[in-house]
C-alpha cells in the first residue's frame, strides 16, 4: 500500500497557491474584495446567469435563496428525501417545514411524477414556498419535466446544484435552473474554496437581497445600523482567489473524473446485478461514481465491496441516508415509494477525485477486480 485513497479530496496545487498569495499580498484578506467580485463574475459567466453571490457555504446560498422568496413559518418546501442534510436544514432555518419526496431509482433524483401528485394534493391546502430539487452526485434533475410541473402549480424552484458544478441538462449548466441555484465549494466538491458556496440567479432583486442579508443586513450609513436580522454569510477574498484558480482548472477536473467513471463502467459492464447510478446521463459531471448492487443477482452486496476496499485502505461511502430516515426529521411529512431506501441499502460511492493519481486509480481498480474474481 502507498497510503489511503480518499473519495474526493481537494485537488489544489501551484496555481491556487499563487492566487491565494497574491490576494494576501494585496491586503484584501477579510470578506469582500476584488477577488470576490471577480469570482462572482467569472462564475456567472460560466453558468450563464446574470448574477452570482459568493457565500460562506452552499447551505448559506440555499438559505439566502429561500429567504429571497419570502419563505417562512406556516409554509412548506418540497425537498428530495435522497440528499445531504443541508438541503433540508436550510428550509428549517427559515421557519418553514420540509416535505420529502422519493427519488427516481434510475438516477437518484427527485421523482417528478410523485412531485406532480404532491403539488396537486397540496394545492389550496398548504402554502408551498418552493421546490428544491437536488442534482444528486452531479446528475441534473429532469428539469425538462420538472420546471413545467412547478410552473403549472405556481411554485418557484430553487436548484440545489451543490454537487453538480460542470454538469449540464438540455444544453444548460447546472445552477441555472429555476429562480436561483446554489453551488458548494466544500473540500470534497468539484472545485473547492476550503469552504464556500455561490448563489446564482437571473433575478436582480433576489441577488440584491442575498447580498444585503449576507453582510449582516447592514444599512448603507456610516455607523452600524440594522433594520433586519442578517447573517455573516459572505465568502472571504482569499478563499475567493483560490476559487478563481480552481475555476480555471475545472474543465480538466471534469475530464479526469469522467475518465474514472468510464474505467469503473468497464469493470462492472459484464457483472450481473450491478449498474452505475445515472449512467445514461451524458451531461453528468461525474462528481462521485456510484455503483448500485442487486445482491440476489450479483451474489455479493455493496457492503461486501466496501469492506474489501476498506481492508485495502480505500475509502467508499453509502449513498445519502434518506432524510425521512434521519432521527431529526422522523416526524416530517414524506411521500415515498421505497426507491431512496433501496438505493441507500444497495449503493456505494467510489473514489472519484480529480487529483487521484494514475497509480491510485490503477490500485483501486485492481482491488475491485480482485474482489470480483474472488466472487
Amino acid at each position: 500500500m502507498t497510503g489511503r485513497i480518499y473519495l474526493s479530496p481537494p485537488d489544489v496545487g501551484p496555481l491556487e497557491e499563487s492566487y491565494a498569495l497574491q490576494a494576501i499580498r494585496s491586503g484584501w484578506v477579510a470578506p469582500v474584495g476584488p477577488d470576490v467580485e471577480a469570482f462572482e463574475a467569472e462564475m456567472a459567466h460560466r453558468i450563464d446567469t446574470r448574477y452570482a453571490v459568493a457565500t460562506s457555504s452552499g447551505t448559506a446560498a440555499l438559505h439566502l435563496a429561500l429567504l429571497g422568496l419570502g419563505t417562512g413559518p406556516g409554509q412548506v418546501v418540497i425537498v428530495p428525501t435522497l440528499t445531504f442534510a443541508a438541503t433540508a436544514n436550510a428550509v428549517v432555518y427559515t421557519g418553514a417545514e420540509p416535505v420529502f419526496v422519493d427519488c427516481d431509482p434510475a438516477t437518484g433524483n427527485i421523482d417528478v411524477a410523485l412531485l406532480a401528485q404532491l403539488l396537486d394534493r397540496l394545492a389550496g391546502e398548504r402554502r408551498v414556498a418552493a421546490v428544491v430539487p437536488v442534482d444528486i452526485f452531479g446528475v441534473c434533475a429532469d428539469y425538462a419535466r420538472l420546471l413545467p410541473v412547478c410552473a403549472a402549480a405556481g411554485v418557484p424552484v430553487i436548484e440545489d446544484a451543490a454537487e453538480a458544478l460542470g454538469a449540464v441538462h438540455a444544453g444548460r449548466a447546472a445552477g441555472s435552473f429555476g429562480r436561483a441555484g446554489a453551488l458548494s465549494f466544500n473540500g470534497n466538491k468539484m472545485i473547492t474554496t476550503s469552504g464556500g458556496g455561490m448563489l446564482l440567479t437571473d433575478d436582480e432583486g433576489l441577488a440584491a437581497r442575498a447580498r444585503y442579508l449576507a453582510t449582516q443586513a447592514r444599512q448603507p450609513v456610516s455607523h452600524y445600523e440594522h433594520t433586519d436580522i442578517g447573517y455573516n454569510y459572505r465568502l472571504s477574498n482569499v478563499l475567493a482567489a483560490i476559487g478563481r484558480a480552481q475555476l480555471r482548472r475545472l474543465d480538466g477536473m471534469l475530464q479526469r473524473r469522467r475518465q474514472h467513471r468510464d474505467a469503473y463502467a468497464k469493470i462492472f459492464a459484464a457483472v450481473a446485478g450491478v449498474r452505475l447510478l445515472g449512467d445514461t446521463d451524458d451531461g453528468a459531471n461525474c462528481w462521485l461514481t456510484t455503483v448500485v448492487v442487486d445482491p440476489d443477482q450479483a451474489g455479493w452486496s455493496a457492503a461486501d465491496l466496501a469492506a474489501h476496499l476498506a481492508a485495502h485502505d480505500i475509502e467508499t461511502r453509502p449513498v445519502w441516508k434518506p432524510m425521512h430516515l434521519q432521527p431529526v426529521y422522523a416526524a416530517a411529512e414524506a411521500v415515498l415509494t421505497g426507491a431512496a431506501e433501496r438505493l441507500f441499502a444497495t449503493g456505494i460511492t467510489l473514489p472519484s477525485g480529480s487529483g487521484m493519481s494514475d497509480g491510485q486509480a490503477d490500485r483501486t481498480r485492481r482491488v475491485i477486480a480482485e474482489f470480483l474474481a474472488g466472487r
